[in-house]
């Protein structure tokens, strides 16, 4: 569903992107992992149509997204870590224009409105400002007008963002029932206990390199460790790097 054929990204003399290849096939929930400034998020929205590569290609559901970027578009949902949203639209108002955008039948949009309103609780407050409404309640609205499409493929950037834990079990819930039923789901998380508990596959970048790519139990047989967190740190560590703290575990 996803394919990636070494991607490459550069600003000036910066590469945050280099020679990036990988697959994720219909139905899995993949978890991007990496330090700040890794290029995971250059490559999501890479994949999302909004930068453009500096080489390479990259494919969603058979399609190059440079050649039809729009039909990408079309298939695919995008919640990144700092959505905006139109503050003078009313929550009913900005899931309605959103699926304006995908073309939504309009025959089809109040039933969707109550179905996902009523999922994450905003059914009270489709009338309210989204400048009204707090930080979770502007991700849960963000994440009702995403699946309103059922977009074939979803990307995520940090998915727990601002969440209290009720929603958190949701979302989690959620992209797992979503992926068995079929949709690919391509998410970026600095919790490692996200990845170790939802994600099928694992692929770790560090200085826009794919330094690994299995699954936990894959990684563990591979690259040692216990839990996901020693992994990570030992792959993506700078060889500059001392322990974090005086009297860290080395």
């Amino acid at each position: 569903m996803i394919r990636i054929d070494r991607l490459t990204k550069r600003f000036g003399d910066k590469t945050a992107v280099r020679d990036l290849s990988l697959e994720v096939p219909r139905g899995e929930l993949f978890c991007f992992l990496g330090p700040n400034g890794a290029g995971k998020t250059t490559t999501i929205k890479i994949l999302t149509g909004l930068m453009r590569p500096s080489g390479g290609t990259a494919r969603i559901d058979g399609i190059d997204i440079r050649q039809s970027p729009v039909e990408v578009k079309k298939r695919i949902g995008y919640v990144p870590d700092m959505p905006y949203l139109y503050e003078r639209l009313t929550a009913a108002e900005f899931f309605r224009f959103t699926a304006d955008l995908y073309d939504v039948p309009r025959s089809t949009i109040d039933a969707r409105l109550e179905e996902m309103f009523g999922l994450f609780s905003l059914l009270d407050h489709r009338n309210a400002l989204v400048r009204e409404l707090s930080h979770g309640m502007r991700q849960r609205l963000i994440y009702a007008a995403t699946f309103l499409h059922k977009p074939k493929v979803l990307f995520i950037d940090e998915p727990l963002v601002g969440l209290d834990p009720y929603t958190i079990r949701l979302i989690k819930d959620l992209l797992v029932a979503h992926a068995r039923d079929g949709m690919t789901i391509f998410l970026t998380t600095h919790i490692l206990s996200v990845a170790e508990e939802i994600g099928d596959r694992i692929g770790i970048i560090a200085d826009g390199r794919l330094q690994a790519l299995d699954t936990l139990q894959g990684l563990r047989k591979c690259h040692g460790g216990t839990d996901l967190e020693s992994i990570f740190l030992r792959l993506t560590r700078r060889p500059d790097a001392g322990n974090p703290m005086p009297g860290a575990s080395r």
